[in-house]
């Protein structure tokens, strides 16, 4: 197969409009980060022009070297205390009735990060408490104390990726490991939260070992799964195996409800917070979809 060319399926929609420059202004005023940008998503020009972004706290340098992702890795030289209120704000002004919020790894932190985690989460449901907050966390190395710092402040939604199958686990993810992060994704399922989580295809995995990640995902009690399509970010990444058709994404979506998985969202520009608000309808209501962009005018 021929991986050096996107096939027609995955042509993403360029970024432009009104919306999207205010966007761009408003993450930029409040001295913000956003995966978007940082992780180099393919859907940036699609979200912002509908006046939504997932916003990325902690700074935006990792301590951890993943092989998959484009986000900067190194030595975090800061913790904003302040990013908590900012991003509050930024939920309010884009008017967003579902948000969806990230971080980096800060393995360097005693706790992870996590305090800054719940500051955050209390601060958007403080500014807006109609809003559905979901959080896609690291494992925070697996401590169930710093998991429980964030669940005690009660995100709607909690997402943990396990990325990959359990034996591409070392040469994607590195510093991370599959039963850590299934052991995570438990925790917060016997909390009582709804659990979500995602993986990437592409990387050489085998059927078979997707049908089992997608059997254990199903045993630890996870709600929503998002399944996409790796995209090698830079030359230095891993390359991809294969472009994984619609056809064969779809054929998972249907295996994934067929062993009692609430939401399967498979395709190949699929991503943990694409259209995160219809993914989480099931659980958080209609009143919480995106339907009204607040800057549509800008």
């Amino acid at each position: 197969m021929d991986t050096t060319r996107k096939p027609d399926w995955l042509r993403a929609r360029l970024p432009s409009g009104p919306a999207y420059t205010a966007v761009r202004g408003l993450v930029d005023h409040h001295k913000l980060h956003t995966v978007c940008q940082s992780a180099q998503c393919p859907n940036l020009g699609e979200c912002w022009s509908r006046g939504t972004a997932t916003l990325m706290i902690l700074g935006n340098i990792c301590t951890r070297s993943c092989n998959f992702c484009a986000i900067q890795t190194g030595r975090p030289t800061e913790l904003d205390l302040g990013e908590p209120a900012r991003v509050a704000e930024a939920v309010a002004t884009m008017g967003l009735r579902h948000c969806v919020i990230t971080s980096v790894a800060r393995d360097e932190l005693a706790d992870g990060g996590a305090a800054v985690w719940a500051a955050t989460i209390r601060a958007i449901r403080h500014r807006n408490p109609a809003t559905a907050i979901e959080v896609l966390v690291p494992d925070f190395k697996g401590k169930t104390a710093n998991v429980d710092t964030v669940l005690d402040a009660r995100p709607d939604i909690f997402n943990h990726n396990v990325e990959t199958v359990e034996r591409l686990q070392r040469p994607v993810r590195v510093q991370a490991r599959y039963d850590r992060s299934r052991s995570v994704l438990r925790h917060a399922q016997s909390r009582g939260f709804t659990v979500k989580t995602g993986i990437m295809l592409g990387l050489g995995e085998r059927e078979e070992e997707i049908e089992q990640t997608l059997r254990d995902i199903a045993d630890d009690g996870v709600s929503i799964l998002t399944i996409g399509q790796y995209l090698q970010p830079t030359p230095q990444h891993l390359p991809i195996d294969r472009w994984v058709t619609p056809a064969e994404f779809k054929r998972w979506k249907e295996f994934g409800l067929s062993i009692g998985l609430g939401v399967v969202e498979s395709g190949p520009l699929v991503r943990s917070s694409y259209h995160a608000d219809e993914q989480s309808q099931k659980y958080t209501g209609v009143e919480h979809l995106n339907t009204q962009n607040a800057l549509a005018g800008a």
